[in-house]
């Protein structure tokens, strides 16, 4: 593996767990709409795409239709939802440990920019972070290469060849494709092992431990 010194995480399901708090505020929205609620384990795959996107592809709704279930999930989302989260364990060690070795830790996530860094400093890791991306209210800079280059950019980063994307779902892998970088399939989120390797994923961390031997080779 290359020495990787700018390293780029996702937040949902590769640093934190926000699975309650993001089914909830699913669920909330569907509500909303009049839709039967779903069993839980059905929504997982909203963890990590663009919200827009899925309530089209999954609920057969229309573009505006699904901006106002995005506002929907939002109205749940800012008051309870976000805190319904925890850090994934041994994260924050890695997170230190990385500090430690010089490396500059940046966030990009779909999550809206205001709701991560939010999420960061509720859970006391914001201060590993050189820079956070993510998308706009106005449901804009919501595909993961935009808001990788968004990152990489507010950082002052150009070399591509030493730098990384680590994340738990195929956007994560096909979004640092398109931007030009590495990346880190994780198994400890959302997304499957077939799905990191179909997209593209340099290499799959089984494990947080995984992940560290890659990134410090220790």
């Amino acid at each position: 593996m290359k020495n990787y010194t700018y390293i780029i995480f996702d937040l949902d399901g590769t640093l934190t767990d926000p699975m309650i708090g993001i089914t909830n505020s699913i669920i909330y929205a569907l509500e909303k709409y009049g839709i039967p609620t779903p069993d839980r384990s059905e929504l997982l795959k909203f963890i990590g795409p663009p919200l827009i996107d899925s309530f089209q592809e999954y609920y057969n709704l229309s573009r505006e239709e699904a901006k106002t279930a995005v506002e929907y999930y939002r109205e749940y989302y800012r008051e309870k939802g976000m805190f319904e989260n925890s850090v994934i364990p041994e994260i924050e060690d890695l997170l230190r440990s990385l500090k430690e070795n010089g490396k500059t830790l940046m966030v990009a996530t779909a999550k809206v920019e205001q709701f991560a860094n939010t999420v960061l400093e509720h859970f006391g890791i914001a201060g590993y972070f050189t820079c956070v991306a993510g998308s706009n209210l106005d449901n804009t800079l919501t595909q993961k290469d935009e808001i990788i280059l968004s990152v990489l950019e507010r950082c002052g980063i150009t070399d591509m060849k030493h730098t990384v994307m680590i994340g738990d779902r195929m956007h994560d892998i096909i979004g640092a494709k398109k931007a030009g970088i590495d990346s880190i399939g994780v198994l400890f989120g959302y997304g499957t092992k077939e799905e990191l390797e179909n997209a593209g994923a340099n290499v799959i961390a089984e494990s947080v431990s995984d992940l560290k031997k890659i990134l410090l080779g220790s």
